[in-house]
């Protein structure tokens, strides 16, 4: 990403959430994408606009959104154009070199699991997609800040105080945003892709026990393609990737109200013999 911005949270967000992201200079260095966030006068207030290459793909959003409206850039450049891979909305971690997936609509806790796995000690692969190469079946790691949302943001903060916070975005669509710095695990390991064993469909209600079911996985074949954004791009090269991957996976249903209890649950399956 070759990305410029005059507004300051965006330097602000850069600055908490990429420092030991490989920064590269000079005026050869090639950039998949050329992306920007810039201000914009718009009625009576200022706005701000996410480009790409000279596109502005979406509606301008509050000036305050500025850093997360760059994360969310970023997310739809990878999901609209990089399409070597097949990718799935979902967080994505690792233990031992298995790969746990976790397709979930939003609402569902999906980041809050993920960013508590990742500090029990899980490599993140990603918080918003699972690129599978449809050649190997691998996952290729994308390891970006962790997006957290309203009361999420707090939960994660008690749990880990000396975490790294990026700015509060407020009064977005999605509500409170903020996002969270990644382990420094996850950033040297972000060239080992690795191979998926689990997917888990989780789903946050408040107060509930914690009930696993196995999904079957006609079922569960279904559900990985209504959460892939390109799997029709690869034909039925895509197809059979998504089958394969839930053929060789455990699939279940996780409900959950409490996350120490989920927690506990997910490192009782990561040592599970393989």
């Amino acid at each position: 990403m070759h990305i410029r911005s005059p507004i300051p949270v965006v330097a602000q967000g850069l600055q908490a959430l990429y420092p030991d992201h490989e920064v590269l200079t000079g005026e050869d260095v090639f950039a998949d994408f050329h992306v920007k966030v810039k201000p914009k006068r718009h009625l009576l207030k200022t706005v701000c606009v996410f480009e790409m290459d000279g596109f502005q793909p979406f509606t301008p959003l509050a000036y305050g959104e500025a850093f997360a409206f760059l994360e969310w850039g970023m997310n739809w450049c990878v999901t609209s154009y990089c399409h070597t891979w097949i990718t799935i909305h979902s967080a994505v971690l690792e233990r031992g070199g298995r790969v746990l997936v976790l397709p979930a609509p939003p609402g569902s806790g999906k980041s809050t699991l993920c960013a508590a796995l990742m500090l029990s000690g899980w490599r993140l692969l990603s918080d918003e997609m699972a690129l599978l190469d449809p050649a190997s079946g691998l996952v290729t790691p994308s390891p970006r800040p962790v997006s957290l949302k309203n009361e999420s943001i707090e939960v994660i903060r008690q749990r880990a105080p000396n975490a790294n916070f990026g700015p509060v975005a407020r009064d977005t669509m999605k509500g409170t945003v903020a996002h969270m710095r990644i382990s420094p695990d996850s950033l040297a390991r972000a060239d080992q892709p690795a191979r998926p064993a689990w997917v888990i469909f989780p789903q946050f209600k408040r107060e509930a026990p914690l009930t696993v079911e196995a999904r079957p996985k006609p079922s569960a074949l279904v559900e990985l393609a209504s959460n892939s954004f390109n799997h029709h791009v690869h034909g039925r090269a895509g197809f059979q990737a998504l089958a394969a991957l839930v053929d060789e996976c455990g699939c279940h249903d996780l409900q959950y109200g409490h996350l120490d209890e989920a927690i506990a649950w997910f490192e009782a399956l990561a040592a599970t013999p393989a």
